[in-house]
């Protein structure tokens, strides 16, 4: 009998192939490598990053950059697993279909319904944020009208093609990765004072030591700008499931996975060193006009308060495009396992898995609705009962990896072409970060929304791993399209 991994393998892959070029999943390989490129630098940057840095920072002072340094250590090592399992299978269902070969079904099964779940619901909080910032330019068209709007052109260009949803994506993670590197340039020579125009006088590095020091707050602090920071990261994990409708999956993988330190040292901390340096923690503009926007005022930027929402449109865009691509190709690998209605699983003309896109926007707009009617009840009990899956999608990657890597060895070992570092000390201290970080948002008395979210995340989650162990138990099957030597190889494990 050929080997499981070997013969899924051949499915997904499509070296060299034309953009119309079908995979045997049924999707076909429209993203160009240009695109997957650009998916792969601009998905680290989210609106978290504009947004929420101001209050890490009041929390932390300059201290933030080391909340903001563990855990961009925390999520390369969790890619650099991830990419170790995709280089050697691409797929459209990611670390949901290695998670369901490596721990078994239900665990399949539980973190790919309830990734979808996260998504859909931030559809419901990007389109809303979106919808507040083109309200105050064009207010003739109420809130809702604009959420409405957006998410209906980015639902018909999801549905036109994978290259439509490819091209959008290019565009919105360039004007993203562009303001980031403009930023850091002029950022920085206005720190050394020779920023030309500017009358921003040369602070040096003293912002970062002045003030009460570089942790006003106490080693302590650190702790809690982690738990404000570590939700900004989520979405770097969307190039793995890209890269299966992509002209070289593997390629595309590895060069993803090796080029995740450099994005996040860039994107992330460049970026946050930067405003840190420029201005002292505590200036009160930076809480009251946003971090990046402080940070342009006071080097002398005209309209910075405008150029900066144009930017947090950008990559609210981006990351409205990019969350129902991932929720409806969820969805789809969900219903190719079985795991889902059959009809996720069927593609139309060029490709598209139209049901599962249709079905995720129906949810997604839902959710909208349920922000508008019921924002302090209903929908803040979907934003909490979602907030921790971030950190369990990483954890159920480290688990899976932990067995793939044995998988892979014994029956395709040419194929490990990306290894996790250390194997298996660093994947286990990982998992401990992950577990460690679960644990304080428990202890957290700041307001208590982090022990919220954990309980109500971890409510959903017992109630969704309890649906996968009942249809387990009572023997569900899987779609026709799945080979038997899938479930062989989840027995072995």
């Amino acid at each position: 009998m050929s080997s499981a991994l070997g013969d899924v393998d051949k499915s997904t892959e499509n070296p060299g192939g034309s953009p119309s070029s079908p995979s045997a999943d049924g999707l076909k390989a429209g993203l160009k490598n240009r695109h997957l490129s650009m998916i792969a630098i601009g998905g680290v940057i989210g609106a978290g990053l504009f947004v929420g840095s101001a209050s890490g920072i009041a929390a932390a002072g300059p201290g933030i950059l080391l909340s903001y340094a563990l855990v961009g250590a925390m999520v390369v090592f969790v890619m650099r697993m991830l990419g170790e399992m995709a280089a050697a299978d691409p797929s459209s269902g990611s670390f949901s279909a290695y998670a369901d070969r490596a721990l078994g079904r239900w665990a399949g099964f539980s973190i790919g319904w309830l990734y979808w779940f996260f998504w859909v619901v931030v559809l419901a909080v990007e389109a809303t944020a979106g919808a507040r910032i083109l309200e105050g330019w064009v207010p003739a068209v109420p809130q809702w009208g604009w959420a409405l709007i957006v998410m209906v052109v980015l639902t018909a260009t999801n549905l036109v093609s994978v290259g439509s949803y490819g091209e959008f994506e290019f565009w919105f993670a360039g004007i993203k990765v562009v303001a980031i590197a403009a930023f850091i340039v002029l950022g920085a020579l206005a720190v050394f004072g020779v920023l030309p125009g500017s009358d921003h006088p040369a602070v040096g590095l003293s912002n970062l030591t002045g003030h009460g020091g570089f942790l006003p707050h106490g080693p302590g602090a650190i702790l809690t700008g982690i738990l404000m920071v570590v939700f900004s990261f989520m979405g770097s994990e969307i190039v793995t499931l890209a890269a299966g409708e992509s002209e070289d999956p593997r390629r595309a993988v590895t060069q993803a996975t090796n080029s995740v330190i450099w994005r996040i040292g860039v994107f992330y901390l460049g970026s946050i060193l930067v405003v840190v340096t420029l201005l002292r923690w505590d200036d009160p503009a930076i809480v009251a006009k946003g971090s990046y926007v402080a940070a342009l005022d006071s080097i002398g930027i005209p309209h910075a308060g405008q150029i900066m929402n144009v930017i947090v449109l950008t990559a609210v865009l981006s990351c409205l495009n990019s969350g129902l691509y991932t929720a409806s190709r969820m969805a789809f690998s969900l219903g190719r396992r079985g795991d889902a209605p059959r009809a996720f699983a069927r593609t139309v003309r060029g490709g598209v898995p139209q049901t599962a896109i249709l079905a995720s926007v129906v949810f997604g707009f839902v959710a909208v609705g349920f922000n508008y009617l019921w924002p302090k009840t209903v929908f803040q009990f979907l934003l909490n009962s979602s907030g921790a899956v971030a950190l369990f999608v990483w954890l159920v990657i480290c688990c899976s990896q932990l067995r793939m890597r044995k998988i892979i060895l014994r029956e395709a070992p040419e194929k490990l072409v990306v290894r996790m570092w250390l194997y298996p000390y660093l994947t286990w201290a990982t998992i401990a970060m992950i577990t460690f970080v679960l644990g304080y948002m428990l202890t957290d008395g700041s307001d208590g929304g982090g022990r919220i979210q954990v309980l109500l995340s971890v409510l959903v989650a017992a109630l969704v791993v309890g649906i996968a162990l009942v249809r387990t138990r009572l023997g569900a099957g899987r779609s026709g399209e799945q080979e038997p030597h899938e479930v062989e190889a989840s027995a072995e494990v």
